[in-house]
């Protein structure tokens, strides 16, 4: 309880400087629950969607945990985290304006579907960035694969299976609020796990590239 208290009276510098220096879990949890609400009212106006929020909130706090090197002395910490969830909402944005228009397309016929997916995968990169791309799904797959079981549920029905927050809460029979917990434990150990490969750096959001394969 010292130690909470202790936690909460210190700035956001100085609870990210913990986090960089010594893997301080609590003081990123601490950083998590001081801007739960704010960043979250800041993300669903801006995406007009609560759904959409949630999704961003926790991508945004996995770049954090990613991205913490980056932090350097002498920079404010909210600016930076508000930069950061931005980011995540733009790129929220793209993928969901994207899927929207390939729903459209499946409408209007086979063929004039599949010509607008192909023209799709020929703007996502070369060869080498899709190879690149692939081996990054197959070790957020194997990553997945280790979680514990309540993780891997939850990872799996709102990322794989699409559902909402409140869907998989349903689908489970337990609270939201269970799921949520969950959600966040099991992006920090994604997000620990990609920083044991060497190079590995996930796009914008993990969903991307392998959540949702």
């Amino acid at each position: 309880m010292i130690a909470a208290a202790h936690l909460d009276a210190d700035t956001d510098e100085v609870l990210i400087r913990r986090f960089q220096q010594s893997g301080d879990t609590a003081a990123f949890e601490s950083l998590v629950h001081r801007y739960e609400r704010d960043l979250f009212g800041y993300l669903r106006r801006y995406l007009h969607s609560a759904e959409m929020a949630e999704d961003v909130f926790q991508a945004t706090f996995l770049q954090v945990h990613l991205k913490r090197d980056a932090f350097e002395d002498g920079r404010r910490f909210r600016p930076w985290l508000y930069a950061i969830a931005t980011h995540q909402a733009i790129d929220a944005q793209r993928r969901n304006r994207r899927h929207r228009m390939v729903d459209l397309d499946r409408h209007r016929g086979a063929d004039e579907g599949h010509a607008f997916v192909t023209a799709l995968a020929s703007r996502d990169g070369t060869a080498d960035d899709q190879a690149a791309a692939e081996e990054s799904r197959q070790q957020v797959r194997s990553a997945i694969d280790a979680l514990a079981a309540p993780q891997r549920l939850v990872v799996e029905l709102v990322y794989q299976q699409g559902m909402k927050y409140r869907e998989a809460a349903a689908r489970i029979g337990i609270p939201v609020g269970t799921v949520k917990s969950r959600m966040r434990a099991a992006l920090l150990k994604l997000g620990e796990s990609w920083n044991r490969v060497p190079g590995g750096e996930p796009g914008p959001a993990i969903a991307a590239r392998g959540l949702a394969t």
